[in-house]
């Protein structure tokens, strides 16, 4: 005879492994500090590659006026404010990214408890059909 609770029980483990559980199972086996740290350091390449582009095409734009009021003193400040606003964009980026890569980290790790968990009561009320 079918049990009820089981069909429901083994219908909900499939669905979550086809899924979310896809991707909860490859993020679950970091550590939460690793996941958060790697995921934080692309993150920082890739906005450092587009700080980059911007401030490349902003140069090219301004080039003529910059050739024009040359001076060490105009250069030394550019440079400082680019610098400056290249620092301040990475520490408020970083925290953000971490922050968020953390949280998925936190709900990816219970979404996967609790389908083991779920794993455990199939897996009880297997043993006491057996009996």
């Amino acid at each position: 005879m079918l049990d009820q609770r089981k069909i429901e029980l083994m219908t909900r483990l499939a669905f979550y492994e086809q899924t979310e559980g896809k991707k909860d199972f490859k993020v679950s086996e970091f550590y939460r500090k690793d996941y958060t740290s790697l995921h934080t350091i692309c993150s920082v390449l890739w906005v450092t590659v587009g700080y980059l582009c911007v401030i490349g095409i902003v140069i090219l734009m301004v080039l003529e006026d910059l050739l024009e009021n040359m001076s060490n003193g105009v250069i030394v400040m550019l440079g400082g404010m680019i610098l400056l606003g290249y620092v301040a964009l990475i520490i408020i980026y970083a925290i953000i990214t971490s922050h968020i890569y953390d949280e998925k980290h936190k709900e990816a790790r219970q979404r996967v408890k609790k389908y083991n968990h779920d794993l455990t009561r199939l897996l009880r009320m297997y043993e006491k059909e057996n009996r």
